[in-house]
């Protein structure tokens, strides 16, 4: 039945790339139904993550707040669950801030999450959530994945995790998609690795593996400052391909499952479909294999920083439209809460923006959207049209590209005096905004943030682990 407020599908993939669609432009990757998706809506080409891996990102798309606001600035590998192996508390690290779904709770929507939270306690509902089917942890193997069975309790599931993150989907459909409005937030683990061949349903995996010759995709040697997944450049990039794409086309298959549903049920046009990912990948893009963690220093290149990004809601978002203004992550909580006819609390110190006219097919004013910024820790960057700048504390190495004349980022022309007025320019308005808006208590830039995790509140001195060697176990209370 038709309802003056439009219900929400919102999907989130794990570390996928934004040249890694077919409507993309990729010709090798099989992703019919979001191909589908994206030719009933808008397809975003340059949207921005706000940093370039998992748990900031998600913490951002939820709250509206940098990582220098809310406080979480790198993946979460303790305080998710008490399986885990490195600190048998659990941690709500976003305790104290408000949600967009939940927001979306208190003005009467039904609100369910399937698949990976990874921002802390896994185990309880949160941020407005009464269906709660959650991954235990940030990750992990794609069979036998650990799935919360209650709150002191992990399941071994056996079947492939993206089939269990769908069929949780379904699941709340069944039981609420008629009590409208509701909210439904799908957060795939896919494509994160592993990608061995055991990992993936083997015909799938085989039919890449065996057929596909991956030219889509770089094959240059490992940049120098890589750190992570050297495998990739020591005779695996096939095997590891062939996983990393079977795992979006079976994700594919799973959001095709979701929005069949919904037009079985005679509910597309009154659902607002959001497809998009947590950060961006590089699989062998710039002789890196992973995103902003997998180089040291960490990496804010275009391929970890940008994700794709397809809104669909039939006769509301024109069909076909592809837009190549600025957006971000933290443009999210005002854009959703702005189209769905919600309030949100007052608050200025949000950065973001809504692009709901964007959405519509509008122009947007004569500020437009030029300038994105993004951080990972100590590191920081700027865009403002095609000059990006990435800076460095305490003192660098620093970054500026013309990605109008260098789109791939090979060129850093940081040191070229004929460039030295534009780069002041842009690392003055760096440090003005960060100025603004950063809580100098989580403040990135003053905290050692080094791509190896997050296990602590960030104001603990402990937070940030120089390596990955794991913790004294504390004994259980």
């Amino acid at each position: 039945m038709p309802t003056s407020q439009p219900n929400l599908l919102f999907i989130l993939s794990d570390d996928q790339g934004p040249w890694a669609l077919g409507c993309a432009g990729n010709h090798e990757l099989r992703t019919p139904h979001l191909d589908a998706l994206a030719a009933t809506g808008t397809r975003f080409e340059n949207f921005y993550c706000t940093s370039p891996v998992c748990s900031p990102a998600r913490a951002t798309i939820a709250t509206g707040r940098l990582p220098s606001q809310h406080g979480v600035h790198d993946w979460l590998r303790a305080g998710n669950s008490l399986s885990e192996p490195e600190r048998e508390q659990a941690i709500r690290y976003l305790a104290g801030e408000t949600t967009w779904s939940e927001r979306l709770s208190q003005a009467g929507y039904t609100c369910g999450l399937s698949g990976k939270w990874h921002l802390g306690d896994a185990h309880r509902a949160q941020a407005g959530y009464t269906y709660w089917h959650a991954h235990a942890r940030g990750g992990g193997n794609y069979y036998g994945a650990p799935m919360v069975a209650n709150e002191t309790a992990v399941r071994e599931e056996p079947r492939y995790v993206t089939e269990v993150i769908t069929a949780g989907a379904l699941a709340f459909l069944e039981a609420h998609g008629q009590q409208q409005p509701f909210c439904l937030s799908v957060h795939y683990t896919a494509p994160h690795s592993p990608w061995e061949r055991a990992q993936h349903p083997p015909d799938l995996y085989d039919s890449y593996f065996e057929k596909c010759p991956f030219k889509s995709l770089p094959d240059e040697p490992a940049h120098p400052w890589l750190s992570a997944l050297q495998g990739f450049f020591a005779g695996r990039r096939r095997e590891w391909l062939a996983g990393y794409f079977a795992a979006i086309t079976a994700m594919d298959a799973g959001i095709g499952r979701l929005l069949a549903w919904l037009q079985a049920h005679g509910l597309r046009e009154e659902t607002l479909v959001v497809f998009t990912s947590d950060n961006g990948m590089n699989m062998g893009h710039h002789g890196i294999c992973g995103k902003g963690n997998s180089t040291s220093p960490l990496n804010l290149y275009e391929s970890s920083v940008k994700v794709p990004c397809i809104v669909s809601h039939p006769s509301r978002v024109p069909a076909g439209q592809v837009r190549h203004e600025l957006c971000s992550h933290y443009d999210w909580r005002p854009t959703l809460l702005d189209w769905l006819g919600v309030a949100d609390e007052p608050d200025d110190t949000r950065p973001g923006r809504s692009f709901a006219t964007l959405l519509r097919g509008e122009p947007e004013g004569a500020e437009g959207r030029v300038v994105v910024y993004d951080e990972y820790g100590p590191s920081r960057m700027i865009r403002r049209g095609h000059r990006k700048y990435i800076h460095r504390y305490p003192d660098g190495p620093h970054e500026f590209y013309d990605l109008a004349a260098d789109p791939d980022e090979r060129h850093n022309l940081a040191g070229e005096p004929t460039c030295a007025t534009a780069l002041a320019e842009l690392r003055g308005e760096l440090l003005d905004w960060f100025a603004r808006y950063a809580d100098p208590a989580m403040d990135g830039a003053r905290l050692p943030v080094c791509g190896k995790g997050q296990i602590n509140w960030a104001g603990e001195a402990d937070a940030f682990p120089p390596n990955y060697e794991g913790l004294h176990r504390p004994a259980r209370a």
